[in-house]
């Protein structure tokens, strides 16, 4: 199990326009596709607490208020074979409750089969991290997932 959890049980992503966005316990990627060939140069990207901006050669692609918090200083970008940027931004509240349900407050948002499938996968990444002994990654749930699923907390060890 040395690969991180999203790698082995792969990741439930939300189609966009531009691309595709998904997340984990900690944080959210953005996949933008943008013109082969594009230089770094040609980017612009903001990255805030609640705030995203993108732009390519001069082209504004994403721009709004995010659906929940990150942490603006662990924000990062990259450019990918000149073809594709990705965002990848942190949390602020990393636990399986927190699903979020689009990327921006008023738009891209999952639809609800989606969105099903997102808190599906953060319940089981949820579990994987309170049992490192074994391995979620393949493994079906049903039942009571949402909001994280149960909360075994106050259970005596």
């Amino acid at each position: 199990m040395s690969a991180p959890f999203e790698e082995r049980s792969g990741v439930v992503p939300c189609g966009t326009p531009w691309g595709q966005w998904y997340q984990t316990l900690e944080e959210v990627f953005i996949e933008v596709q943008v013109p082969p060939g594009t230089r770094a140069q040609d980017v612009r990207c903001d990255l805030q607490s609640r705030h995203v901006a993108l732009a390519v050669g001069g082209r504004e692609i994403l721009k709004g208020k995010l659906f929940d918090s990150t942490i603006a200083d662990e924000g990062t970008w990259t450019l990918e074979d000149r073809k594709m940027v990705r965002i990848v931004l942190t949390k602020t509240k990393r636990d399986a409750a927190n699903c979020w349900t689009s990327l921006l407050e008023s738009e891209y948002a999952a639809d609800p089969w989606v969105q099903d499938q997102m808190q599906r996968k953060l319940t089981l990444e949820r579990f994987q991290k309170e049992n490192p002994g074994f391995d979620f990654s393949g493994a079906e749930i049903s039942g009571n997932y949402t909001k994280g699923g149960p909360d075994f907390s106050n259970l005596e060890k």
